[in-house]
């Protein structure tokens, strides 16, 4: 009975120290932080899709990594370029200086791109659009500081097939940023991080998959009645592709005809499963996570916010791309676990912002909701500006809920900016769909601590924003090309999913509020680094301390 009992004891022994033996321990630091933002994503698509999802991708980043139920955009204009540049400079817009996709220049009296820089161009091929830089992003990033505290050892890589995505999550200091070029289908960069494409990206871009993806039919994954949680493919409240239909199948190859471009790609699915190659291929190629020094890779999901804009977060579209996209996650794990290994890499999943429903929808539901002209807002707006101050162009533009008025004339004409910026805001009060209006002077000279207010101060930048910024009721969108927008401080454009995964990561939900600022400062916390240099976020403290 001694000996059986000793036998057994040696068996458990010898069993632990052979468990040991292939535990992956996961090293001090992570070899390689992947930062995944899925563009577009509220917060319930997660949970709404669950049922429909393999087990692989969101289910195993839920299953084994830790998962927040509050994560929030903490400033009001939701739009993909503030998104993007607040999770990596883990600040808000009112110190990145990104405060929204495009802006006005008084100084040359028209719009700018957010990634807009006429010193650099395309590489790759021959295109004006490659014009391009982060230089207009105010702040450092998640990137900037790996590169700063490795001095320049580290490699980071920008990802996406929209340029100001790929840009704005590579940072300053990136050793490339790379994007997909419309009318080709190549993936380019530009003259700021190269002069020619690496051998690796030309090979890839001659196997030609964007025009092999974009020459398929899309097609619903499962069969279509089996689309529960969404609405009914035909309906009366999705816009769709250019206007060619909102039912499936897509015969996407005749509407990349029609369009003479392969932007189309940048529309569909299979643009997800583009991104998720390239982005192996540049880990495997430029052998990030391969050495002592910490890599970053940013990868952007452009294409489920396209859609969502086009056909709204309750289509059958939209949950068809996710439930695609949940396999191309899967994929992406299997091959960074094999080539790194899980233990090696930091991986967090989040979004820039989320999506309102389309207001016609919520209409037939008869939930408050509606479509804010504003156009005609802005012409009635000049024309009693005309009859308060005299004729004369006062308004010298409108971008994105904002109003810019021309400061030159007005101090000609010796006139108060307060007292016009008052009376603009006031007037625009008086529109359907227009809850709040406040103006430049008085972000400038109060401080807002909670509400709205508060976060149309944290996407107000001095220089940058306009003289009155309109807060529109919940609900509302700007009458714009799309089906829906996001541009609002509302829970279904600012709340979204956070998770994080790999390295260290056990597995945990985390219910009290966090921002999207905090995922910098979070990381660079791990690393033991300087947090980037504008850095208003806090790191997570249920995830440092152990």
């Amino acid at each position: 009975m001694k000996f059986f009992f000793f036998l057994l004891i040696f068996s458990i022994a010898i069993m632990s120290a052979s468990t040991a033996q292939n535990k992956k321990i996961p090293p001090e630091k992570p070899k390689l932080v992947i930062g995944i933002v899925i563009e577009g994503m509220r917060y319930d698509y997660i949970y709404r899709f669950w049922d429909k999802f393999e087990e692989k991708g969101f289910k195993r980043l839920m299953y084994e990594g830790t998962s927040f139920k509050n994560a929030n955009i903490n400033y009001m204009f939701t739009q993909n370029a503030p998104g993007i540049a607040s999770i990596y400079t883990g600040t808000t817009p009112s110190f990145h200086g990104i405060v929204s996709n495009e802006w006005y220049l008084r100084l040359k009296n028209e719009k700018v791109n957010c990634v807009d820089d006429p010193a650099y161009k395309m590489v790759g091929i021959k295109s004006d659009e490659g014009k391009k830089s982060p230089k207009q992003l105010l702040a450092s990033t998640l990137g900037d500081e790996i590169k700063l505290f490795s001095t320049g050892k580290s490699k980071v890589i920008g990802v996406s097939l929209e340029e100001r995505s790929a840009i704005l999550g590579a940072g300053h200091s990136a050793n490339a940023a790379y994007w997909i070029e419309g009318k080709s289908g190549q993936w380019v960069s530009n003259t700021y991080y190269m002069d020619e494409l690496p051998k690796w990206v030309k090979e890839f871009n001659d196997k030609d998959f964007s025009k092999t993806f974009s020459d398929r039919e899309w097609n619903t994954l499962l069969p279509i009645s089996e689309y529960k949680e969404s609405l009914t493919d035909k309906n009366s409240f999705e816009i769709g592709f250019e206007r060619n239909g909102t039912t499936f199948p897509y015969d996407i190859k005749a509407i990349k005809e029609k369009m003479k471009t392969l932007n189309i790609i940048k529309n569909v699915p299979a643009g997800n499963t583009l991104t998720t190659d390239f982005a192996v291929h540049a880990i495997v190629n430029e052998e990030m996570g391969k050495d002592e020094h910490t890599d970053l890779i940013a990868i952007s999901y452009s294409v489920p916010d396209n859609i969502g804009l086009q056909f709204g977060p309750s289509s059958v579209e939209i949950q068809d791309c996710y439930l695609r996209l949940d396999k191309d996650i899967a994929h992406f794990l299997e091959v960074v676990d094999d080539l790194i290994g899980k233990e090696n890499t930091l991986i967090f999943v989040t979004s820039n912002c989320g999506v309102a429903e389309i207001p016609r929808y919520l209409d037939s539901l008869k939930v408050a909701s509606g479509y804010f002209k504003n156009f005609y807002a802005l012409t009635l707006l000049k024309t009693y500006l005309n009859a308060v101050y005299g004729k004369g162009e006062w308004v010298q533009g409108y971008v994105e809920q904002q109003i810019f008025l021309n400061h030159n004339m007005i101090e000609d004409a010796k006139i108060s900016l307060e007292d016009i910026q008052n009376k603009t805001a006031q007037f625009l009060l008086q529109f359907n769909g227009v809850s709040n209006t406040i103006t430049s002077t008085t972000l400038q000279t109060t401080h807002f601590t909670k509400g709205i207010f508060e976060k149309m101060q944290n996407s107000f930048q001095q220089k940058r924003s306009g003289d009155v910024l309109i807060n529109l009721t919940s609900g509302w969108v700007e009458d714009i090309s799309t089906a829906t927008t996001h541009n609002s401080g509302y829970s279904y454009d600012t709340h979204v999913p956070l998770i994080f995964y790999g390295w260290k990561i056990g597995r945990n939900s985390i219910s009290r509020p966090v921002n999207i600022t905090d995922i910098a400062p979070t990381i660079a916390a791990f690393l033991n680094m300087s947090f980037p240099n504008a850095s208003t976020g806090e790191p997570i403290l249920e995830m440092i301390i152990k």
